[in-house]
């Protein structure tokens, strides 16, 4: 899956920086598509609840011709709950394995009390959390793809006054519906990974129509900036 590759580009820019194959051996930067750019633009212009921090982050290179990444935290006060990250990427010639020309990537993690960790249920739970929060958009999407990862940490010797900890890790990747131009609903589809985001960290429905989201419970308190 593109989301367990993870180099990182030089800048957030959505684009590597360069292109090989001149003739004369020099390297040029390839234009932005129009809409690649148009997807861009609905990503920073999504609106999202307070409570999530978002920033562009540098984008992974080789993964595709041209690549966007945001990273996001939900806090709480000086507390932050969970961590993420999404990543735009784009082949304008297309993808055998994407079936479009667009690709999402996305990373989250969160703290959980151990005895979460080892709940049966746990990874059906929040794979479902993630493909509910693109349903409830009323998003549409192909060829989704991911793995959840519960992982525990013991502390030994000198670290033995730590308390164990056990983290949840969502890794994903889905193909957007293309709309008019050849562009997806980007800031949709952003809206909808900030709800699985929020969901994650355990935080209470954005509004009425979140009304059925189910908040991770026993989950570990807040952890300091």
């Amino acid at each position: 899956m593109a989301a367990d590759r993870d180099p990182l580009s030089d800048g957030a820019d959505g684009r590597d920086d360069v292109n090989e194959g001149d003739r004369d051996g020099t390297r040029t930067t390839p234009p932005t598509p129009p809409p690649f750019r148009a997807a861009i633009d609905a990503l920073r212009s999504a609106r999202l609840r307070p409570q999530i921090e978002v920033e562009p982050t540098p984008a992974p290179k080789r993964l595709a011709p041209f690549a966007y990444a945001l990273e996001a935290t939900v806090v709480d006060g000086e507390q932050d709950l969970a961590d993420g990250r999404l990543v735009l990427l784009h082949d304008p010639a297309g993808h055998d394995a994407w079936r479009g020309t667009f690709r999402l990537v996305t990373l989250i993690r969160a703290e959980l009390e151990p005895e979460m960790a080892v709940d049966p249920l746990l990874p059906d739970v929040c794979w479902s959390w993630l493909t509910g929060a693109l349903q409830a958009r009323g998003l549409t999407y192909g060829e989704p793809s991911g793995t959840v990862t519960r992982a525990s940490s013991h502390y030994f010797g000198g670290l033995s006054a730590r308390p164990a900890a056990s983290q949840i890790e969502i890794r994903a990747s889905w193909t957007p519906r293309e709309g008019l131009g050849g562009v997806p609903d980007t800031g949709s589809h952003l809206s909808a990974w900030c709800d699985l985001l929020a969901q994650v960290a355990g935080l209470p429905p954005a509004g009425p129509g979140d009304a059925s989201v189910v908040t991770l419970p026993q989950r570990r308190g807040p952890q300091s900036r």
